[in-house]
Formats: structure tokens, sequence, C-alpha cells
């Protein structure tokens, strides 16, 4: 079990926000809000790439991972996908 220190999660600024920011119905309508506002805690967090990282790796679907919506991610897995990889 990784230590306290070398967790990235307890250095993200979320950690003291209230999860269900982060958990919209919808990145649409009244939902459109609440995922801009969970945006902008993690437009200011020091991990959003490994927190990014960690909803990809780890397919999580629902809510707002390192600045991201799940069709946000969808659209980052298919790009890099499509790549051509390299020889």
């Amino acid at each position: 079990m990784e230590n306290e220190m070398t967790d990235w999660r307890h250095r993200a600024a979320c950690r003291d926000e209230d999860p269900e920011l982060f958990f919209p119905v919808s990145d649409m309508g009244p939902g459109a809000r609440q995922v801009e506002q969970a945006k902008a805690v993690c437009a200011r967090c020091p991990v959003r790439s490994a927190c990014l990282n960690y909803a990809v790796d780890n397919g999580l679907h629902h809510g707002i991972f390192g600045g991201t919506t799940e069709r946000e991610r969808q659209q980052l897995a298919r790009k890099s996908h499509d790549r051509p990889r390299a020889a």
C-alpha cells in the first residue's frame, strides 16, 4: 500500500470537496454548471494528469476525472487508438 506522501490522491485539489460535485447526472442542461464547477477544481489541481491517467487506465466511465467528462475521455481513448503505432 502506498504511503500518504507518495499517493497522488492525497495531493488532489478535490480532496476536500463534496464528491457529489464530480458526479453530475449529465454534462448538458442543468448538469453543465456542475461540470464546469468540477472542472474549475481540476484546473487548479497539481495532480490532474495522474487523475486522468488513473481514470483511463481503470476504465472509470462516470464522473469528472482529471478535468474531463466521460465523453471527453472516450474521445481521448479513440484518438490514441487511431494513432499509427511506431514500427
